[in-house]
């Protein structure tokens, strides 16, 4: 399906955003940490399908949008707030917003701060406190690189630059990971893990918007233990399990038409599912 391109300001910066369809329901989706909106065409693709309207907006620092090098630009608080930045440059009063980890992070913090905006939540993958030493772990090294061996990286990532794309918009959004120069990757990695990770377990307890959690098992950086968490914490929510990371984007039938009938439910084309309670998985995190 085509697309059309555009951008807004938030806050100085220039915001890129790709819009898919044009129905009555608006999903926003968002990719994740380093990664960019080629991520989820095939997701906007399958939703616009369905008549709905798709937006898929590049985060500040990502994708196509401004990359200022300021660490503190980057908290995944202040990205909930472009989103709500992007709905009032679209004059729409609400919407169905949804992404991978960050994006998934993202959006719950925009529910969480603009409860009247948010119509619905797709979380695919949550990242809530389970998963911060993790996190820390993959990520803090990345930073030390990105840093410490910027001349280096610097090198390497106008390489990647280079490079043709490929028809396969999940490789692209990898590459333009491995694109970014340094003190940019840097600036994204210290901004998101110094900030708040997730809502608290009291403005989580808060969000009345109906939910949908996409996670799998055998995920250190995004356990499944927080997602059963999450569904249990939100008082309108239900998971639907996931077989490996990547069937979303790979094999993606299953699940996108599990995404298409939930935003069908939140948009009242078709009777809502009930909210599930899970037993909590051993060893998982509160706030």
């Amino acid at each position: 399906m085509t697309y059309r391109t555009a951008s807004f300001e938030h806050e100085g910066h220039r915001l890129v955003y790709d819009e898919y369809g044009s129905g009555d329901s608006l999903v926003v989706y968002m990719h994740g940490l380093l990664l960019d909106s080629n991520l989820n065409r095939g997701i906007a693709d399958a939703l616009a399908d369905r008549g709905n309207r798709v937006v898929l907006l590049d985060l500040l620092g990502h994708g196509r949008s401004d990359c200022p090098a300021h660490a503190a630009e980057y908290r995944i608080d202040s990205y909930a707030e472009q989103v709500i930045g992007l709905l009032d440059h679209l004059g729409v009063e609400g919407a169905v917003l949804g992404g991978l980890s960050l994006g998934a992070n993202v959006s719950l913090f925009a529910a969480a701060a603009h409860p009247e905006r948010v119509q619905g939540l797709v979380l695919e993958m949550p990242v809530l406190e389970w998963a911060v030493p993790s996190a820390a772990l993959a990520f803090v090294p990345m930073l030390l690189a990105a840093h410490y061996g910027a001349r280096v990286m610097r090198f390497t990532s106008a390489a990647v630059r280079r490079l043709p794309r490929t028809p396969w918009g999940p490789v692209n959004s990898l590459m333009h990971a491995g694109s970014l120069p340094p003190e940019v990757m840097a600036a994204i990695l210290h901004g998101v893990l110094v900030g708040p990770v997730a809502p608290t377990l009291e403005a989580r307890l808060r969000i009345k918007a109906p939910t949908l959690v996409l996670a799998h098992s055998n995920d250190l950086i995004h356990p499944f233990s927080d997602a059963v968490n999450l569904v249990n914490q939100l008082p309108n929510a239900r998971m639907e399990r996931a077989r490996s990371p990547v069937e979303l984007r790979l094999f993606p039938e299953r699940l996108t038409v599990c995404v298409n009938e939930f935003v069908d439910e939140v948009g009242g084309r078709s009777p809502a599912k009930p909210a599930l309670t899970l037993a909590a998985s051993n060893g998982s995190g509160g706030a």
